[in-house]
């Protein structure tokens, strides 16, 4: 078989996706799947659509039309600010798009008055994590300025957590941003449909909570395809972690010195290498490199130790050699899922009936 492949399992996918929708319906959130870290795949998009999700979410507009051009019976989301540039793209596509600054509200006011459109919103609250976000002190002028702006509707408020600086999502946070919304219709006499408290990082938070305030939608995606929370990395009781599987083949294998020898300068990458004599080692290459993923998040077989990569090629170390043409899996991280799946040379292979 071609390598090197993601092998990716569509069933464990439709049950991770399915599991996570049904607890967090037990509090009253809904989820949003998020499609970005798989370039918007139509495949995947659409198992999360046959676990029972109804809306998309990607911070890329070309992952968005991608998934339009396949017919996808969705509603979609861009969770990363509109460019100026883009405008008149995202009101064609996107159902809603989340947002920060007036000027380019504006811009997306003029063009759904143009193309006939009533185009959606949603306002990002920064709470701590120094990424995206209006102030809080900021959002009623904030709002009475966009409520002014013909063919927008405000569909709800947001804010986004562990991203930057890992702050977590908490009792505090989330009942601030409860509070704002409760503060937005009062004041404004609108309604606001979501309050969006974050991502996979809130599923400590969510699943843990009986009673979790005006939240009630969050934008998943890492939870779904890899299964775990992202504060601690740490696997969700019930759901699959080896949902994707990175495969590389073996095109070198010798005994070597693990003690490079000359002058040492920096490496391809910037970087001076800090190497441990451990006298001749089995060393093998791979046929993939940082321009494929991100070696870091690989998650070698049992035997095998990942010792570094260049561009295109993956250094392990084994007990013994490794056979030529061998192919080895690994599992990965976000990281490395994200960085495979955007590689042109990793052919993306689906399994859609494989056992679970």
């Amino acid at each position: 078989m071609k390598a090197p492949r993601l092998e990716i399992n569509l069933n464990k996918i439709e049950h991770n996706t399915k599991t996570l929708i049904d607890r967090l319906a037990i509090n009253g959130i809904s989820v949003t799947g998020i499609t970005k870290s798989v370039l918007g795949s139509a495949d995947i998009a659409e198992a999360f659509l046959n676990a029972g999700m109804t809306s998309l979410g990607d911070s890329r507009i070309e992952n968005i039309e991608n998934m339009r051009h396949a017919h996808l019976n969705a509603t979609m989301s861009l969770i990363r600010s509109p460019m100026l540039s883009q405008v008149d793209r995202i009101v064609a596509n996107v159902n809603t798009s989340f947002n920060t600054e007036l000027d380019i509200i504006s811009q997306l006011s003029k063009s759904s008055l143009k193309s006939g459109r009533i185009h959606g919103i949603v306002l990002m609250v920064e709470l701590g994590d120094l990424r995206e976000g209006i102030l809080p002190k900021d959002l009623h002028e904030f709002v009475r300025k966009v409520l002014r702006m013909p063919a927008i509707l405000i569909k709800g408020i947001g804010t986004n957590l562990a991203c930057r600086n890992g702050v977590s999502p908490d009792n505090k946070n989330m009942s601030e941003l409860s509070a704002i919304a409760d503060y937005l219709e009062s004041t404004f006499g609108i309604q606001l449909d979501i309050v969006s408290g974050g991502n996979s990082a809130n599923l400590d938070w969510a699943l843990g909570n009986k009673h979790p305030g005006r939240i009630n939608n969050l934008r998943l995606g890492e939870s779904l395809l890899l299964g775990c929370e992202t504060l601690h990395r740490r696997p969700i009781d019930g759901l699959h972690t080896d949902v994707f599987t990175l495969v590389a083949e073996v095109i070198e294998s010798k005994i070597k010195s693990s003690r490079p020898w000359g002058t040492i300068a920096q490496n391809a990458f910037g970087e001076l290498p800090l190497a441990i004599d451990q006298g001749s080692v089995a060393q093998s290459i791979l046929a993939i490199g940082r321009q494929d993923t991100d070696y870091l998040g690989l998650i070698a077989p049992k035997g095998i130790i990942i010792v570094d990569a260049s561009s295109d090629h993956l250094i392990v170390r084994s007990k013994e050699l490794l056979t030529i043409g061998t192919q080895i899996p690994f599992q990965v991280n976000y990281s490395a899922l994200t960085l495979a799946m955007t590689s042109p040379f990793v052919e993306k292979k689906i399994v859609s009936h494989a056992q679970l």
